[in-house]
């Protein structure tokens, strides 16, 4: 039975929707402390004056498989496609800083992304690709340092400037510990390798982005669209504070942090939380430095389309939800995104439906008409009145977190992630009663399975070519040297100095991804929730 004009309804977030939004909603409301203009704090219309009438967004698909050359051949396919930038995707064993030939990485390696032990994997996993050129996001966290100094040492080698090099790390370790699970050390000093890693690019690499605060995770893991706002300012707060305390200047280092959300399927909550984010962030970040340079305040970010929407059940129909989902990144002002392929609920994503979700991209920026003009929402009642409250919402939550001790504390006391896991029951509590409708799952369920969908599914032998490489790589190398470098690490981790450099010095020299982690662990210890 159809609802009623008269039923509640809510938003994912829990924000009861009024029948008819007007006037009353925005009462007393100050278009112009609110909104401004493009590019101007306090940044609700978008980063840029002219957004997408000067420069579309950059479409950044994803994707990472098995080997280096299988992932090279993919990123080939998807720059010819008209892919703008590269976002490269890590196996298990990279992000938790295990080399392929690790014990406890058997049956990991190659699965969910591209292995990486030595630099030599990541000479080919960019070979013929000029680096000096492409735009490079990784996500990667734990390991973040290791992946970007093997990153800078292929560049140099294929002639780019280091100053020069264009890209993202990821290097978002708070968000792991609530959300997500590939952390390696306590989180204090995982906040240091963070903040090293600023330094380094800071003076070595100033055009790289040195962090990108990820909502995307926490949201993957059940948090409603005001937490993942509210958890990932935070982190992103506490960032700036441990970075200021190391000694780094916010106009050196803040005009470089990025960030990455989620993009869900209720079209305008979503674009009001990237407007009420971008606010959001611009406001704190003022109030509590004194800050006024725009540089500074200017939030830009990546968007994905959520992969835990993507459904098993008649997988055609996730390519429209990926659409939908990136109408509202587009709406809500993002500067990169990716969009899903509709087969990622079944396994890796072919060629085909890589292609069609990089084609979702280009449908909207090319037919839609949403590049057209700026923030093309503005002044909407209902989108005015969402962003409010999920700025709102979010300031309470922030206020709760540094009620607790600030994110650090949070997240080693497990409060986020005991909120996000209560979040995500109250959702799953929803489906099974069908008060939250998903289409094919508990609702228009086909009768029958459907046509077979393709499925990419990663090659078994790929872990045992990997340990091949990796041994090889081993025996070329001069063990002694590597050995008195890594030594460098393990004496710098035990004082105050920037790791990076000895880091570098051990990669350069044909350290491992591993050995270099290990080195960190004989100092900082393995992490252990509750421990």
């Amino acid at each position: 039975m159809p609802p009623s004009s008269t039923d509640p309804r809510y938003t994912p977030s829990g924000i009861e929707i009024d029948p008819v939004c007007g006037p009353a909603h925005v009462a007393g409301w100050d278009p112009a402390a609110a909104l401004g203009e493009p590019g101007a704090y306090p940044f609700t219309r978008g980063p840029y004056p002219d957004m997408y009438r000067g420069r579309l967004w950059t479409m950044r698909q994803y994707a990472g498989f098995g080997t280096a050359a299988g992932t090279n051949a993919r990123f080939r396919a998807l720059l010819a496609a008209g892919q703008t930038g590269l976002s490269v995707a890590f196996d298990l064993p990279t992000q938790l800083g295990l080399d392929s030939d690790d014990p406890r990485a058997a049956g990991e390696v190659g699965r969910v992304g591209v292995a990486v032990d030595t630099t030599d994997d990541l000479r080919g996993l960019f070979a013929g690709i000029p680096l000096a050129e492409v735009s490079t996001s990784m996500t990667i966290n734990a390991t973040a340092a290791v992946l970007l100094l093997m990153y800078r040492i292929v560049a140099v080698e294929q002639g780019a400037d280091p100053r020069e090099l264009r890209g993202t790390v990821q290097n978002d370790i708070l968000k792991e510990y609530s959300a997500r699970g590939t952390y390696i050390y306590p989180p204090r000093p995982s906040m240091r390798l963070v903040t090293d890693l600023i330094a380094y690019c800071a003076a070595e690499m100033p055009a790289w982005n040195t962090i990108s605060v990820s909502g995307y995770h926490l949201r993957e893991a059940g948090a409603t669209a005001v937490q993942e706002v509210a958890f990932t300012l935070a982190n992103a707060l506490a960032y700036v504070a441990a970075a200021r305390e190391a000694g780094l200047s916010l106009e050196d280092f803040a005009p470089r942090l990025s960030f990455f959300w989620n993009a869900h399927s209720h079209l305008f909550e979503e674009a009001a939380k990237f407007r009420a984010a971008r606010r959001l962030w611009a406001r704190l970040l003022r109030e509590r430095t004194g800050c006024e340079d725009a540089e500074c305040l200017r939030m830009r970010f990546h968007a994905q389309t959520a992969g835990s929407t993507l459904t098993a059940a008649q997988p055609e129909v996730n390519a429209v939800r990926t659409a939908l989902q990136a109408l509202g990144a587009v709406l809500g002002g993002t500067q990169s995104l990716h969009t899903n392929a509709f087969d990622e609920a079944l396994g890796l994503p072919t060629e085909a439906a890589a292609t069609l979700a990089l084609r979702t991209q280009q449908v909207l920026a090319y037919e839609s008409g949403v590049a057209d003009t700026v923030d093309p929402l503005a002044g909407s009642y209902y989108v005015e009145w969402l962003t409010d409250r999920v700025e709102e919402g979010a300031r309470r939550l922030i206020a709760e977190v540094d009620a607790a001790g600030g994110p650090v504390a949070a997240a080693e006391s497990g409060l986020v992630q005991r909120a996000v896991e209560e979040a995500a029951y109250r959702h799953a509590l929803r489906v099974e009663s069908g008060e939250a409708v998903v289409v094919g799952v508990n609702r228009f369920v086909a009768a029958s399975g459907g046509g077979e969908v393709p499925v990419s599914r990663a090659d078994p032998a790929v872990e045992g070519e990997q340990r091949t490489r990796l041994a090889e790589a081993r025996r070329r190398r001069d063990a002694a040297a590597v050995a008195g470098a890594l030594e460098e690490v393990h004496r710098v981790a035990s004082g105050a100095g920037n790791l990076l450099y000895p880091m570098q010095t051990a990669l350069e020299r044909g350290a491992t991804l591993g050995e270099v982690s290990g080195a960190l662990v004989d100092v900082f210890g393995r992490y252990r929730p509750g421990s």
